[in-house]
């Protein structure tokens, strides 16, 4: 026997040893040391069956001497890597507490946004199937997360089931969060159009108009996943159990050859992500502009008044100039928390594309969690934006939970002039 040899023999004997299995050489084979590995595992909470093997690959390198050629491309490394996979360490206890908190919001948004008051105007129904899509991508994410991170990390286990479930959780959750870009970009568009064209938004902003842009939004998106469909698919691998028996693991995975895999990636990253948050960027920046000029029309128009007539129309167009201005603002706050959340994602994405499968498996996949967790918080914050930006919601908030006795008490709701104002 050679001395490697028998150095590898004597680190299996070690690890038998601590785990109180100690056995001749001749007993042992692949079917025992993994059945120990694994029992191992399970004794220590803060070690799992790969952390264990990284130290037993490590020992090896350090008493044969070996220099073991890792297959790695270089992306990604540096001390931000052990951070982002700490967090993934604790992804899924956090998405469940965001999800949680995000489908009691947008359920709340739901009621508030159907009132009579508020479902009249447009901007309120795209706000609404805003809301309704990001609920159900909460609602479906919620048992894949406890799956994923709670159950299977103990079971070591990938039956036909779950990999089912996780090519169903993948589709589901892209062409929602697709639809849900797709409302976005028409509130973006809407609010441009009813501040650029003032003067003909009633004829512009109809609702049937706004009914076909929530149509499109929802139809639009399982037609750009169309390549996604065809590129991942259930693939099986053959596994040996803890027994030592031979099993077969399920898991999804995508071809990485071809061009369809290519053409995958660029409509994923430039058509869903990239062009979105080009057109949401400039109109953000022209809403800022207009915002800007507004601000200093009110103040033109304070220093021009000085008779009382005069004053008293340009306060009443301060009021008016001042809804147009906070319905704005909260538009504008929800389209630049949507691309923060978007615009990292589209340029990992076509990094992808660009440079090829290695880069997607080393830094694609490292930064999943956290992606997926700025996805969610985007969905979850929208209620806060709306109570704190929006007096109105706030209004119809407090009418909703308090009851019809006490709602007399409370100030009127916004006048029929604001109501008209978020229509455009």
């Amino acid at each position: 026997m050679s001395n490697k040899s028998q150095t590898l023999l004597d680190i299996f004997q070690e690890i038998l040893a601590a785990s109180g299995n100690s056995s001749d050489s001749k007993s042992i084979n692949e079917s025992h040391i993994l059945s120990v590995l694994k029992e191992q595992a399970s004794r220590g909470r803060s070690e799992n069956l790969g952390s264990i093997l990284v130290k037993v690959v490590s020992d090896v390198q350090n008493k044969l001497n070996l220099s073991i050629k890792t297959d790695t491309c270089g992306y990604c490394d540096g001390d931000f890597r052990d951070v982002v996979e700490a967090y993934n360490g604790i992804h899924g206890y956090v998405s469940l507490i965001v999800c949680t908190i995000g489908v009691l919001a947008n359920t709340m948004n739901v009621a508030v946004l159907t009132r009579r008051d508020m479902a009249a105007a447009p901007i309120n129904r795209l706000l609404k199937w805003l809301a309704v899509a990001d609920v159900f991508v909460m609602l479906e994410y919620v048992p894949f997360s406890i799956y994923k991170y709670l159950v299977l990390p103990e079971k070591l286990d990938f039956p036909y089931s779950w990999a089912m479930y996780l090519l169903f959780h993948m589709h589901f959750a892209q062409i929602l969060h697709t639809a849900s870009i797709c409302l976005t970009l028409s509130l973006a568009i809407w609010r441009y159009v009813a501040i650029k064209y003032s003067d003909r938004s009633h004829i512009l902003c109809t609702e049937k108009r706004c009914s076909i842009a929530i149509l499109t939004s929802f139809i639009l998106p399982p037609i750009l996943c169309i390549p996604t469909f065809m590129v991942f698919d259930i693939h099986t691998k053959n596994v040996t159990d803890v027994h030592g028996n031979p099993d077969i693991a399920y898991h999804v995975d995508s071809d990485n050859q071809g061009r369809l895999y290519q053409v995958n990636f660029w409509v994923h990253a430039v058509l869903i992500k990239l062009l979105p948050c080009s057109i949401l960027t400039v109109i953000s920046l022209w809403l800022i502009r207009a915002l800007y000029s507004a601000n200093q029309h009110q103040k033109n128009l304070r220093n021009y008044s000085a008779c009382p007539a005069a004053e008293k129309m340009v306060k009443r167009q301060h009021k008016a100039d001042k809804r147009t201005d906070r319905t704005t603002k909260m538009l504008l706050a929800v389209l630049l928390l949507f691309l923060v959340t978007e615009l990292p994602q589209g340029i990992l994405g076509l990094m992808s594309g660009l440079l090829g499968w290695c880069f997607f498996k080393r830094c694609y996949d490292l930064f999943g969690e956290l992606m997926d967790f700025l996805a969610l918080l985007n969905g979850a914050i929208n209620f806060i934006l709306y109570c704190s930006m929006s007096r109105q919601f706030r209004q119809t908030f407090r009418q909703l939970l308090l009851q019809r006795h006490l709602a007399r008490f409370l100030p009127p709701t916004a006048s029929h002039s604001e109501s008209h104002n978020q229509n455009t």
